[in-house]
């Protein structure tokens, strides 16, 4: 199938999108990497009357290094990210979680911003900006304003980002710990069926604190506080508190109950590879 006919714009201003975003009334779309917008246009499953480009808007690209962390513009494209040096020192859990990501090809047209904002639930950044407790920065009619990562993923595809509005940045804290990261998928580039993002810190033999956040297996990701909690006292324990973090949803992948199964599994082959390579 083909797009259905919208008017084009190509703003140069972050403050001339934002009011060509506020005459398209709900009507508008903001084009980025295009990797989810291009194939639901041609799908019609989105009929937008206005297509407003905005890879033009230098000030959304970049990465930048900061005392506290990292700033990652919301147009810095996947490839740009994982091949960061910056990112690599300050946010590693990203660099490791990027080749997950899809195919080589999306990754570079994909863009960071756009793959938070669409908000899959199976989708790898998402779930690492929660667990690195990054800071969203989102400018709108209204001035700007920041929101937490955790509070930002609402469901599925639903996030707090208002129509009117566009993410500018992530704030993401220097990664405390060793990285944290597996998934499930039927084939390399597959959505995860489950996943897990994360980081731990280690003592004495074995992991004092850690952080972790359950991509694939809800309709958002999830952080188990439960368990990331129980996992210095018990691994075991830490795999039985994911029955009171996770409400998994079924698809055409697996059941409520395998996904269940697999975040334990996950959890369990995630911590023996961090105790391996700290022996």
């Amino acid at each position: 199938m083909k797009a259905p006919p919208f008017r084009y714009a190509r703003p140069r201003t972050l403050d001339a999108a934002l009011q060509l975003l506020a005459k398209g009334g709900g009507e508008a779309r903001l084009l980025a990497g295009g990797q989810s917008l291009v194939p639901a246009l041609n799908m019609r499953l989105l009929e937008p009357t206005l297509l407003i480009d905005i890879n033009g808007l230098d000030e959304l690209n970049g990465i930048s290094e900061s005392r506290s962390g990292v700033r990652i513009g919301a147009l810095t494209r996947q490839a740009v990210l994982g091949a960061s040096d910056i990112v690599a020192r300050r946010a590693p859990l990203l660099t490791t979680a990027v080749p997950f990501i899809a195919h080589e090809a999306i990754r570079n047209r994909g863009t960071f911003g756009g793959s938070l904002v669409q908000a899959d639930p199976a989708a790898e950044l998402p779930a690492c900006v929660v667990a690195l407790d990054a800071q969203l920065e989102i400018a709108g009619p209204r001035g700007r304003r920041c929101v937490a990562a955790r509070d930002f993923f609402k469901g599925v595809y639903e996030t707090a980002l208002a129509r009117d509005e566009i993410l500018v940045a992530a704030e993401i804290p220097a990664q405390r710990g060793v990285t944290l990261f597996l998934e499930l998928a039927r084939r390399q580039g597959d959505y995860a069926i489950a996943g897990l993002a994360g980081w731990a810190a280690l003592q004495h033999g074995w992991i004092a604190e850690a952080r972790l956040v359950f991509f694939g297996t809800d309709i958002r990701a999830v952080e188990a506080k439960t368990a990331s909690a129980a996992l210095p006292t018990s691994l075991e324990a830490a795999i039985a508190a994911l029955d009171r973090d996770l409400m998994p949803v079924a698809d055409i992948n697996a059941s409520a109950a395998m996904k269940r199964h697999l975040a334990g599994a996950l959890l369990r082959r995630a911590c023996a590879k961090v105790m391996a390579r700290a022996a």
